[in-house]
């Protein structure tokens, strides 16, 4: 489990195709990590398999190669890290799995005063789990909701977050990791059963006025 807040940024050394999967060497100040533990690498979970001084490595699966964007990066790549949330730290951000729902693509970028806003373009079926000024996380990092849009939302990055995290770097075009509140998910699905009855009734009556 992680928080949303990145801890130091990273930068991708090596790629290579494994029995592991798509292995990756990843240059990071990191001084105690343990083989097995989880670091969130923009916001998606993967396992520690090798680490020496400034370095770690973590492989790629083929499912979660399938629900990232790990398959387009190459030598250079900079990355967010995190590390896993320890029993009493502070909730800064919110409560961030490393379980990323979906791939999405910057619509625009603008400045608007201190802040930079981006608009993103997200699939159809993520969008409900989305509300004004709730929580979502962005290539793992933990942000507001500033604005619903058709298609998608917007994001307003303070300068901090700017300075401390790749989003400065995003530009129309660019695909980043996106999770959402797992407080959503959970109540989408509970509602699932209820919402569909209640859609089947609505047939039943639109069906009945016209008849």
């Amino acid at each position: 489990m992680f928080t949303g807040l990145i801890e130091q940024l990273g930068e991708v050394e090596s790629v290579r195709q494994t029995d592991a999967g798509r292995e990756l060497r990843i240059a990071a100040p990191f001084t105690d990590l343990q083989n097995g533990e989880s670091i969130a690498v923009n916001g998606a979970c993967l396992t520690v398999r090798e680490f020496g001084a400034g370095w770690f490595e973590a492989a790629a699966v083929v499912t979660t190669l399938e629900r990232t964007a790990i398959g387009d990066w190459k030598k250079g790549t900079r990355v967010n890290l995190e590390r896993a949330m320890r029993s009493g730290d502070r909730l800064g951000g919110h409560i961030v799995q490393g379980h990323v729902d979906c791939v999405g693509v910057v619509a625009a970028v603008e400045r608007s005063g201190d802040a930079l806003l981006i608009d993103l373009s997200l699939p159809q079926s993520i969008e409900p789990l989305f509300v004004l000024h709730g929580s979502i996380a962005v290539d793992g990092v933990s942000l507001t909701v500033n604005e619903l849009k058709p298609g998608g939302l917007q994001l307003s990055l303070i300068e901090y977050t700017l300075r401390h995290t790749t989003l400065g770097d995003l530009k129309p075009g660019t695909s980043v990791h996106v999770e959402a509140d797992i407080i959503a998910k959970h109540v989408r699905r509970l509602l699932e059963p209820y919402l569909k009855e209640a859609s089947a009734l609505n047939s039943v009556a639109d069906f009945s006025l016209e008849h």
